[in-house]
């Protein structure tokens, strides 16, 4: 990352005054915040402002409800479409395509594990989610349990996480007359090989309302199919965003009973699983999501017109930022 850069500067070690001080020594023009309300994020930095543009990238998928100071949050049609803006108070850059930043340099092992050294039966059909297991509601878990019920040769390939997690879900299955044999726990993997045993999963469920987010366009980018419901936030439209832009809406369902119905008739149809997958591994060379200099374009387009914006006096407005060409 340094190479890329004219000047760097580490000053994660550094109070927030210093920080301060120093940016606007350094006379910022934008300050981007990657962090949002997660771990180790700094918004005092922010609110007493570094730089004349502030906004907010990636991080944390909503609004951060700090006007004066983030002004704005880089977003896309997809994950904040056009009447959802007024429940943010930052304005809006949206970016053509999608507003998660992907590559197409993502190694992935040659070597595909077998189905048995995974802990998976043969000859099964394979529903997998590889997000966090926080993220698996009981309205979701219900409807997972209900398709296990409606595919009796079927099972379910869940992330392992430490804890409570796997005897709790087991249990859960069993609550709702499942064999809870029938859940299979993955354990964490090296990115290469994480990416190389999505070939033995036949389809991703996407949980809801926090979606899949970088997990989603890992399956992608190794040729999962994967489902989502598309809810009212951020959050809960991401793997929609994602989607589009691997030209794959058929995919997004706007309901919870749209999501069982998809999940079922694709299940019952291989030879639409086959076609997908064989599309984006096919066509992932030139996806749009997986176009690493296109984006960076883009973002930049994004940060020019708002610091235009700046620079003519005017305030901070909702910015569309136009597509360049492919």
């Amino acid at each position: 990352m340094q190479a890329a850069f004219e000047h760097f500067e580490a000053v994660g070690r550094q109070g927030d005054p210093q920080v301060i001080e120093r940016a606007r020594a350094l006379d910022l023009h934008i300050a981007v915040d990657l962090k949002g309300y997660t771990h180790q994020s700094r918004p005092r930095l922010f609110a007493e402002r570094m730089a004349p543009i502030q906004m907010h990238y990636i991080g944390y998928p909503g609004t951060l409800g700090m006007p004066g100071a983030i002004d704005y949050q880089v977003a896309d049609r997809i994950v904040v479409p056009p009447e959802a803006r007024d429940g943010y108070s930052e304005k809006i850059i949206e970016l053509p395509v999608s507003y998660q930043a992907n590559d197409r340099t993502r190694m992935m092992d040659p070597q595909v594990p077998a189905r048995a050294a995974l802990g998976l039966p043969d000859g099964a059909f394979v529903f997998c989610c590889f997000n966090n297991n926080y993220k698996i509601t009981r309205e979701v878990f219900a409807l997972w349990m209900d398709l296990l019920r409606e595919r009796p040769g079927s099972v379910l390939w869940l992330l392992a996480e430490q804890g409570d997690a796997q005897r709790n879900l087991r249990a859960a299955a069993a609550a709702q007359g499942v064999d809870p044999a029938r859940l299979v726990f993955a354990e964490r993997a090296p990115l290469p090989q994480h990416l190389a045993r999505h070939a033995q999963a036949d389809l991703f469920l996407d949980t809801w309302p926090c979606n899949a987010h970088t997990t989603a366009s890992d399956a992608l980018w190794a040729g999962l199919p994967l489902i989502t419901h598309a809810g009212s936030t951020f959050a809960s439209r991401v793997a929609a965003s994602l989607l589009h832009a691997c030209e794959l809406p058929q995919l997004v369902a706007d309901s919870p009973q749209a999501y069982r119905a998809l999940a079922l008739s694709l299940s019952a149809a291989p030879e639409r699983l086959q076609a997908i997958r064989r599309q984006l591994m096919d066509t992932r060379q030139t996806l749009p999501l997986f176009d690493a200099e296109r984006f960076a374009r883009h973002l930049e387009r994004a940060f020019d017109l708002a610091w235009e914006r700046h620079v003519r006096g005017q305030p901070p407005d909702h910015l569309v930022v136009a597509p360049l060409p492919q």
